[in-house]
């Protein structure tokens, strides 16, 4: 069986798209940024385009708001409490194209 290795390079993150969270997730993330729910969602968080779930906001570029780069390096500031699609990717979801922009590979267990 072959187990996907992450090399934390953030192209993920990078990719334009929506992020989905859940309710579970939202409270989850705003308990560990120390913020009110209602506020997380108010400032952090916009509907999808189909109006069925909340999606995290991103920045100018269309990455991930809550990436960081220092010296280079990219971090994910909620990584402890990231949304399950970040979790499950890229096993349980992807995007087209994904394996030429992930730095990842798929190594046998």
């Amino acid at each position: 069986m072959k187990k996907f290795t992450c090399r934390r390079c953030g192209n993920c993150c990078r990719w334009k798209g929506c992020v989905k969270v859940f309710p579970d997730e939202v409270d989850r993330i705003a308990a560990f940024l120390g913020v009110p729910a209602e506020k997380f969602i108010d400032e952090e968080t916009r509907l999808t385009p189909d109006r069925m779930h909340l999606s995290l906001l991103e920045k100018e570029d269309g990455s991930c708001r809550w990436l960081s780069e220092e010296n280079g390096v990219p971090a994910c500031l909620i990584d402890p409490v990231k949304p399950r699609q970040c979790r499950d990717f890229p096993e349980k979801w992807h995007f087209p194209g994904w394996q030429d922009k992930c730095g990842g590979s798929f190594e046998e267990d």
